[in-house]
């Protein structure tokens, strides 16, 4: 793939995770407010909050990026049907994985690709089950990694995943923040 896409993300794991795919990309962002219609499908929840990040930087970006594809997403993790989003502080994040501690939980990251003039979006789950976390578990946890720009509280690619996460199904990459392949793969249909 030789044409450079517009990353609308800081995420330092998107960005991993295109650089590994070697696509090319520049990253251009845009506040935007990630509140959602509190009767909205959770599974709609990542792609319309996706959607927002795309239009602001299609708003934001230059003439020239215009007619570059803009790629935004936006994960959440979803408990027992409620969305869970990122700590307010340290207490918060404690309270999070003591909830998902023992649990299986959703992660769904929403997709959107804007490019000439069209919109394709999509949604990607995956299902993760904790193991039994000690308080002493989460607590080191948050001290040492401060996953307070995570939903859900955690990295699956940090030590809590590594020690933590009893099985996983579906997309482990979906987890980080991007279904990368399944990205990949809507790239490659695009005619640049």
């Amino acid at each position: 793939m030789a044409q450079e896409i517009i990353l609308a993300s800081q995420s330092p794991r998107r960005k991993q995770l295109l650089e590994w795919a070697e696509v090319k990309f520049r990253v251009i962002t845009a506040d935007t407010d990630e509140h959602f219609p509190s009767d909205m499908d959770v599974e709609t929840v990542p792609v319309y909050i996706a959607r927002g990040k795309a239009l602001a930087v299609k708003e934001k970006a230059a003439s020239a990026d215009q007619v570059l594809p803009i790629l935004a997403a936006d994960t959440i993790v979803v408990l027992n049907g409620r969305v869970i989003g990122k700590p307010r502080d340290r207490a918060d994040a404690i309270e999070i994985l003591k909830e998902l501690s023992g649990q299986k939980h959703q992660v769904i990251t929403g997709v959107v690709l804007l490019f000439e003039g069209k919109e394709t979006s999509f949604s990607e789950i995956t299902e993760v089950e904790f193991h039994e976390l000690t308080r002493d578990q989460i607590v080191f946890y948050v001290d040492n990694y401060k996953p307070y720009d995570k939903a859900g509280a955690y990295a699956i690619q940090e030590w809590i995943g590594v020690v933590g996460i009893k099985r996983i199904h579906g997309c482990f990459y979906n987890v980080m923040g991007l279904p990368v392949s399944r990205v990949v793969q809507m790239l490659n249909h695009l005619s640049f």
